[in-house]
């Protein structure tokens, strides 16, 4: 009885000794230059900031890009959502970052390139504090009305707010002094009616309610309105852009309706703060190549509105000083004054 409770316990003096002697080991090993240069390669996960809410367009990219990107990276990539001020915020907050090539800001249009010229101290410089990283996709924005409203296109649209409202109406917008709200009074100008943007702080808090029916309409990217637009639960009316879109094959675009000069494309890219090394942009750069060929990103993108491209950081800048060219025009002729 007794020599068989002493086979069962679980380690002799002589075991003890070696397993020590075995962590030893292992402790010296990681403190040899071999097991330095092992921990060094550790890479530390990267910030992917997103200037709007979660559950908004830019974010379920941002998500999209991020689930694939850890894998190429070799590093989480954590998105980062910090919504106000139409990305001001996450802009403002690049700013700041350390420029060690692992906090990015993904964005579109409106805060790099309008918001700027628009606002007097919006607390950046896009030309002075950012550096383009890489560009991904490009997009167009549209006007949906929501399930409440009869309007099944643009134009009885337009019939209904002449006929039950005289003319007047009200616009959600996902920021103010944003592309959408010139484009809402473009189209106020060119049909003659009274419309109101009502700004908010990004297309989700705008989505719910215009699916809640407490607005008729707004105006947003294609990828905020493509899925409710094909449960019926609102309805796409007209798309910017020099022709109609794949995944809305059916919905006009402003040129068609009478209402040109719309059809510069808003864009999607990635921004890092300036001083980041060349070589820590290329390797995202490259990386974020990588991700949009794979077939289902590219079918997801896709489906949610986008036209996928890779730009490189010298055409992502030079997009964005095209695009600043085309809304400075714009923002002009509307007699608009930064506030």
């Amino acid at each position: 009885m007794t020599r068989t409770t002493q086979r069962q316990q679980p380690h002799s003096t002589a075991s003890r000794r070696r397993l020590m002697g075995a962590g030893v080991l292992a402790a010296a090993a990681l403190l040899s230059p071999f097991g330095l240069a092992q921990a060094a390669d550790v890479k530390a996960p990267y910030r992917l900031l997103v200037g709007f809410p979660a559950g908004g367009g830019s974010d379920a990219i941002a998500r999209l890009l991020a689930e694939k990107l850890k894998d190429e990276l070799g590093a989480p990539v954590i998105v980062e959502n910090k919504p106000g001020a139409g990305g001001q915020l996450a802009a403002q907050a690049l700013k700041v970052a350390p420029a060690d090539g692992h906090t990015l800001f993904l964005s579109h249009d409106h805060t790099i390139t309008v918001l700027p010229m628009v606002v007097k101290t919006p607390g950046y410089d896009s030309g002075k504090d950012f550096v383009p990283v890489a560009g991904f996709a490009s997009f167009v924005n549209a006007l949906a009305v929501s399930g409440g409203t009869p309007a099944k296109g643009f134009n009885d649209y337009v019939a209904w707010l002449r006929g039950t409202g005289g003319g007047k109406g009200t616009v959600g917008i996902p920021a103010p002094a944003s592309t959408p709200e010139f484009l809402v009074k473009l189209i106020g100008e060119k049909y003659k009616l009274d419309l109101v943007p009502v700004p908010y702080r990004g297309s989700a808090p705008m989505m719910g309610d215009m699916l809640g029916n407490q607005i008729a309409a707004g105006v947003g990217s294609v990828p905020d309105f493509i899925e409710n637009h094909k449960s019926g639960k609102l309805r796409v009316v007209a798309v910017l852009g020099g022709t109609r879109q794949a995944v809305l094959p059916d919905v006009p675009t402003f040129t068609e309706l009478g209402l040109a000069g719309l059809e510069d494309m808003p864009y999607y890219g990635v921004f890092a703060p300036v001083g980041t090394p060349k070589a820590k942009i290329d390797e995202f750069g490259a990386a974020l190549s990588k991700v949009i060929s794979q077939r289902e990103v590219l079918d997801r993108l896709t489906a949610m509105g986008l036209a996928v491209g890779y730009m490189s950081s010298q055409q992502l800048g030079a997009r964005e000083q095209a695009y600043a060219q085309v809304w400075a025009r714009i923002i002009k002729a509307s007699g608009f004054q930064p506030q």
